[in-house]
């Protein structure tokens, strides 16, 4: 139960992270916690304890196994996270290059 607890307040770090900071690099390094503690979260879930794993399991009848579902899903999205965040690196690049600036606030009053 503490697990789930801990995973959830990782969750909020990055929510915390997303809402208050004015920085881009801040911005986008908590959407990746975020996401992490989504995937993290998935996996706790699917997990039981005491069960085995289809792959290790030899010439024995294994009454429990864990659900390898959504250890696949959380690999596609692990590929897609960090697809987006290049992407969301090379647009703080541009705007970066462009302003001079990770600030939020700045980029707002310059963008007009």
């Amino acid at each position: 139960m503490v697990i789930y607890i801990l995973c959830f307040a990782l969750l909020l770090v990055g929510i915390y992270g997303i809402l208050t900071k004015r920085d881009l690099i801040k911005i986008i390094l908590s959407l990746g916690i975020m996401g992490y503690a989504v995937n993290l979260m998935f996996i706790l879930f699917a997990y039981k304890r005491g069960a085995g794993y289809a792959i290790l399991v030899k010439d024995k009848a294994v009454t429990a196994m864990v659900d390898p579902l959504p250890q696949a899903l959380i690999l596609t999205s692990i590929v897609i996270e960090l697809g987006i965040t290049a992407m969301l690196v090379a647009l703080a690049i541009r705007l970066f290059e462009k302003y001079k600036t990770f600030d939020i606030t700045k980029i707002r009053r310059l963008s007009g």
